[in-house]
């Protein structure tokens, strides 16, 4: 009917990633309800599907053939996608979990997964999506600027170079400075809604951002809160659209 069709084209697009026809078979049924799903079995056509279309979402295996599931998350974010990508991966290393991270992951599923997690997770990551042209463009703390459409970040008037989670992670402190952020608001904000945060992963990320924001300078401005999380030692931001 018109009204079904017409249904199914307000319902959120996801691209789904797996070299395993049969189980991307099994989760498209499973999703099709909440989603219309697109279904890529390598890296090469993902990469082309995704810069054709709007997703809502990603769902990427980690283990493909040709480009691997990290290389694929990757060449998107380089890309500019912005869309979350949420990994389905066997392994359960605390650095892989960081490498997947780094690459621009933003929750994982270690296999095997119910169905309802799966859900859950894709719930809270398109919950969590903040538009970018409904935030100002620059935040400046106290020396600091930081440029959201550039994704810049700079410290009186040095560059400071920053991966994307240490710049995610300082955009949410610039946005709380003076308070303090704790570690779980901190992993809604840089991993956009896991449900768990994983182990250390927060703190890690905050090592090499004092390293880089911090050690090379005389004030160091992000403060320990022992037991509750984070604080940059600042005025609350100016902003500037």
């Amino acid at each position: 009917s018109w009204s079904g069709i017409i249904g199914l084209m307000h319902l959120p697009r996801l691209l789904l990633i797996d070299d395993d026809r049969s189980i991307a078979r099994a989760l498209s049924l499973a999703l099709r309800n909440a989603y219309m799903v697109d279904i890529a079995g390598d890296g090469e056509v993902a990469m082309a599907q995704a810069t054709g279309k709007q997703y809502a979402a990603i769902i990427l295996d980690l283990n493909l053939p040709g480009l691997s599931g990290l290389e694929v998350c990757r060449h998107m974010r380089d890309a500019g996608l912005d869309c979350p990508i949420l990994v389905l991966t066997g392994e359960s290393e605390v650095i892989t979990k960081i490498t997947l991270l780094d690459a621009g992951a933003n929750d994982y599923l270690t296999k095997p997964f119910s169905l309802g997690e799966l859900k859950a997770r894709l719930r809270a990551l398109l919950r969590n999506q903040r538009p970018l042209r409904h935030l100002p463009r620059r935040l400046s703390v106290d020396g600091l600027l930081l440029d959201r459409r550039t994704h810049t970040v700079t410290r009186d008037g040095s560059s400071i170079r920053l991966r994307r989670k240490e710049f995610a992670l300082l955009e949410c402190l610039m946005e709380h400075a003076g308070s303090v952020v704790t570690r779980s608001a901190l992993v809604r904000h840089g991993w956009q809604g896991a449900e768990q945060p994983w182990t250390n992963t927060v703190d890690v990320h905050i090592k090499y951002l004092r390293d880089k924001l911090d050690r090379p300078f005389d004030r160091p401005l992000i403060q320990t809160v022992h037991g509750l999380g984070y604080r940059l030692n600042a005025e609350p931001p100016a902003t500037d659209k």
